[in-house]
């Protein structure tokens, strides 16, 4: 069987060459990479990736195939996928089909046989940039000028395409909008775990990986998805004892409707931020948010804890951070920093009942260090309650962060 040739190229004009091994197509998107070695399916169907054309800096990709019960959504989210070597045959008894018929049968424009490591080395010396990946369009100089007119990352709403189109509890639908309209606490597949604590918890949606849901509903917690457009008013009227800001694309200061719902929330209920909805905590208490140069993407992530002194090693998946140097002074604490480049990682605010991390603490794929936070997210709603109930709101952050 002939190959088909593919071609990525980048908009500062370097062009790459390998061969198509996903779907037969042309899309657009920045150029990012991951340095995780396992872990390509939570990748692929990550919402986080919404934008992106993924580059995997592991050489061999799809050894162990596909199965679904590792997917962090419904379906496939990036722009396109960019590996050294595919494997045409797994071997793995979890898998149900290869990665490459995957990747054909959703749609996903995918190429191999390119050089992952020169790539790699150029955005990391020159930044993440715009890309375009064809198998139709071979002609460098078109696809270099396609790279260059497309949309910047920069102030592009990605959560609107990939956020829930309804409120649900999770674990009620196999298929997202379908199922009844209306919602009561106490239904849905995870009530059997609710029992006992019977914490109700709403997640604001903004492209959250299903392992978030599946981390609260195993420490008893009943889970209700709402859309990132939902106003604090309403999250507040379904009377729940936390709120959990997902992770989520693109840039968080386009996405003012979040940030507004989330100042509304201040005080109101115990918050815990991740990824994106940790940058977004961070707008709503009056800091800024910056691009990184090319990314923190990966599953060996060094972040130190600074209370504990606990070196963590974390799954992240973002481009943009919050800049600790903007957050009002005496009000919020760093609590977590990233050892390669110092960045802020974690913080909490001293006397409301709310903190965030910037990396991911549900792993999926990744190590588990820091799943004790969904840990300290059930302490601090304890203990919110249980002050709430005396007439005082003194909340403190929480034991771990």
């Amino acid at each position: 069987m002939e190959r088909q040739k593919a071609l990525l190229a980048l908009e500062d004009g370097r062009v790459f060459p390998g061969w198509s091994c996903g779907a037969p197509g042309e899309h657009w998107g920045e150029v990012v990479f991951n340095t995780s070695m396992t872990g390509y399916q939570e990748v692929l169907t990550d919402p986080s990736y919404k934008g992106q054309i993924v580059t995997m800096t592991y050489p061999l990709i799809g050894n162990y195939g596909v199965n679904e019960e590792d997917f962090e959504s419904f379906h496939p989210r990036v722009e396109g996928f960019a590996v050294k070597e595919l494997c045409p045959f797994p071997s793995s008894w979890r898998s149900r089909a290869s990665l490459g018929d995957f990747l054909k049968k959703n749609g996903i424009v995918a190429i191999e046989g390119l050089d992952t490591r020169a790539l790699t080395k150029h955005i990391r010396s020159a930044g993440a940039m715009r890309g375009v990946l064809s198998s139709l369009d071979l002609n460098p100089g078109s696809l270099v000028e396609k790279a260059r007119s497309s949309p910047s990352m920069v102030g592009a709403d990605w959560v609107q395409t990939v956020t829930c189109p309804r409120p649900h509890l999770w674990g009620e639908d196999k298929i997202p909008g379908s199922g009844p309209k209306t919602w009561e606490w106490g239904r849905g597949q995870n009530a059997d775990l609710s029992r006992g604590r019977q914490f109700r918890v709403v997640a604001i949606d903004f492209g959250m990986k299903h392992n978030i849901a599946r981390h609260l509903a195993a420490r008893g917690c009943e889970v209700r998805v709402v859309p990132a457009g939902t106003p604090a008013e309403e999250i507040l009227a379904a009377e729940p004892q936390g709120v959990i800001l997902s992770n989520g694309p693109g840039d968080p200061a386009a996405v003012p409707y979040a940030i507004e719902a989330i100042r509304g929330l201040l005080g109101r209920k115990p918050i815990f931020g991740i990824c994106l909805g940790h940058q977004l905590l961070g707008l709503a208490l009056g800091g800024k948010t910056y691009k990184l140069k090319f990314g923190h993407r990966g599953a060996n992530q060094p972040v130190k804890n600074l209370k504990s002194g606990r070196v963590e090693i974390t799954t992240q998946n973002h481009g943009f951070c919050v800049d600790a140097d903007t957050l009002p002074a005496g009000e919020v604490e760093v609590t977590h920093i990233n050892l390669n480049d110092r960045s802020l990682e974690g913080m909490r605010h001293r006397r409301l009942p709310v903190f965030s991390v910037q990396y991911h603490p549900e792993a999926s794929a990744g190590p588990h260090d820091s799943a004790y936070l969904f840990d300290d997210f059930i302490s601090l709603m304890e203990q919110h309650s249980k002050e709430c109930g005396a007439g005082g709101l003194r909340a403190k952050g929480p034991s771990g962060a």
